[in-house]
């Protein structure tokens, strides 16, 4: 079997939302700080981060809609200081099943849409090509923008905006029934030029409205390099009770 590795690296300085506590990595004991008899020694390290960054996914807790979550659960009663008593992202369990990269670049020739490109319903048809999908697949959507990672400023798209699902392509999932997407910007919604995150209408309707959870920052750029359309999907969130989000390493597994 071949593994594709659609997790983005994790490093200090890389690219996500504002919005969210940055990423820090630092040694806090080196080899030598202490030296066990016979001369051994250990090296561990902390880490600091917000639950939404790098590539992660989002709980049904992440977004509410006039005070409720999914489900009509009211916010307010489910959430403290400790995170949410129901709908965190402890609650989304590993999923294991059929994956489908929709490659909306390809669709149109080219290798990145460009900045602030609405992916349409329609394209999410014309990549379907021969793939059915399905009521409980992952449906993963490709924009190239996976490889504008390395370049901070246009990744985050603050000033050009970054291409990615408007309203009716949200709805087209909802209506498939599938269990979870991704996308590979750091927020899963089409941002137009100079708009920001001020307003994320396909978060509330996958989230709030469908109960489907949302990858984002995804590296899936080898995936549409191989042409891999349909393959096994390996998703496993940390076990972070109550949590809004998790830091996840998605898996696509094809035939070698």
């Amino acid at each position: 079997m071949k593994v594709f590795d659609l997790a983005q690296p994790m490093r200090k300085g890389m690219p996500q939302s504002p919005n969210h506590p940055a990423y820090t990595h630092s040694l806090v004991r080196r080899h030598g700080d202490m030296v066990r008899a016979g001369g051994g020694s250990a090296a561990n390290d902390i880490l600091v981060m917000g639950t939404h960054v790098g590539t992660h996914v989002d709980a049904l807790a992440h977004v509410s809609q006039d005070g409720l979550l999914h489900g009509g659960v009211v916010a307010a009663d489910v959430q403290s200081d400790a995170g949410f008593a129901r709908l965190g992202i402890d609650e989304f369990p590993p999923f294991v099943g059929r994956g489908v990269l929709l490659d909306v670049a390809r669709v149109h020739g080219v290798e990145v849409l460009p900045p602030g490109y609405e992916v349409t319903a329609e394209d999410l048809s014309a990549a379907c090509g021969d793939l059915t999908v399905n009521p409980g697949d992952a449906v993963l959507i490709g924009t190239g923008w996976s490889r504008h990672f390395q370049d901070g400023q246009t990744f985050l798209g603050t000033r050009d905006g970054v291409p990615g699902p408007g309203v009716d392509a949200a709805r087209w999932l909802a209506e498939r029934e599938i269990a979870v997407t991704g996308a590979e910007t750091i927020a899963y919604e089409h941002i137009a030029p100079g708009a920001g995150h001020a307003s994320l209408p396909v978060h509330r309707i996958l989230l709030v409205e469908a109960g489907i959870n949302i990858v984002e920052t995804m590296l899936l750029s080898e995936l549409a390099d191989a042409g891999v359309a349909e393959f096994q999907f390996i998703l496993a969130p940390l076990k972070l009770v109550g949590a809004t989000g998790s830091p996840v390493r998605p898996l696509a597994v094809v035939p070698a």
